[in-house]
């Protein structure tokens, strides 16, 4: 690669790891090794150059930096859910929006089948299910699946099948991204056959009021760990200027962040499905209340909150 075209791909990394200072350890750290990647790729290809000079001196920096801040931070944990997380779903928005878009085609794909092949429902959802169903609804409780078990018993049984599926999702973007589509496919047909099953039976908006109430949030999460996947695949694919092995690694530490990052919604959502989701005949406003306010909480923190920190760095870039 021509030393001009290496520098016009990481000078805007460069300037702002110069001048937008932080005592975060781990940001640091994170810095120090592109940093130091970036200059043992520039010693071996313009070894006398300014670019070389350049990061040799930054890298300098930043080693000092590192160790006049090695008292890990107190508030580590705080600042991971506040601003280390969600300035990886802004980094990796188009991963986001990847996993949403094959979601969404999905589920489209779920309800056209089950709608134009009567066998299909049964293919995906299972026999059982669909008899179990089929009985609840003739004896007016449609959604009986969900009062089935105690509450602690079916939150400890949920949360525990959807943090598994989801770190399959994640772990599976190591098959070069294909995984996390193949999963997302998956689940996207089996919910979208799902709710023609209720639609086709004029049970569509309670369905939508009693099982978004808690998959609202097992959706999202589900998506996130997807995008997380694709994550994890692209430092494979495309390593740019890195090793692919190198590039691999720091692929796989920000989608490992963006997977064990969801787990608290999975949990929320499994307390939802065991405890209140049972209760289907709670008042309209309620239900909607709850369904809004995680369909917001999910827009805000996942895009617009996101959004607004990025604007916030790029504007101590620029008055630096």
């Amino acid at each position: 690669m021509r030393e001009a075209l290496f520098v016009k791909q990481n000078s805007v990394k460069w300037k702002a790891y110069e001048e937008l200072h932080t005592t975060n350890p781990d940001d640091l750290s994170d810095r120090f090794i592109e940093i130091t990647n970036d200059l043992s790729y520039a010693k071996t290809f313009y070894p006398k150059s300014n670019t070389t000079a350049y990061l040799n001196g930054l890298a300098s920096t930043l080693h000092q930096s590192i160790y006049k801040n090695k008292k890990e931070d107190s508030n580590r944990f705080v600042n991971f859910w506040k601003f280390e997380l969600p300035e990886l779903f802004h980094i990796y928005r188009k991963q986001l929006l990847y996993a949403l878009l094959f979601f969404l085609i999905s589920t489209a794909i779920g309800v056209l089948s089950a709608k134009y092949d009567a066998s299909f429902l049964r293919l995906v959802l299972g026999d059982s299910y669909v008899n179990m169903t089929n009985d609840n609804i003739a004896k007016g409780n449609p959604f009986g699946v969900y009062k089935q078990h105690g509450e602690m018993e079916m939150f400890v049984m949920i949360a525990a099948n959807n943090i598994y599926v989801a770190m399959i999702t994640f772990v599976s973007g190591l098959f070069f991204s294909v995984g996390p589509i193949v999963f997302m496919l998956k689940n996207g047909v089996m919910l979208g056959s799902f709710e023609y099953y209720f639609f086709s039976r004029g049970l569509g908006l309670e369905s939508i009021l009693v099982i978004w109430i808690h998959g609202t949030l097992e959706i999202s999460a589900i998506i996130i760990a997807g995008a997380a996947g694709l994550v994890l695949g692209h430092g494979l694919l495309f390593p740019k200027t890195y090793t692919r092995l190198q590039a691999f690694k720091n692929s796989a530490k920000d989608g490992t962040k963006m997977a064990l990052g969801i787990v608290p919604i999975l949990l929320v959502a499994a307390l939802l499905e065991g405890f209140v989701t049972r209760h289907t005949q709670m008042p309209l406003w309620l239900s909607l209340s709850i369904l809004s306010s995680s369909l917001l909480f999910i827009i805000w923190y996942v895009i617009l909150y996101p959004i607004r920190l990025s604007k916030r760095n790029q504007k101590l870039i620029n008055n630096a």
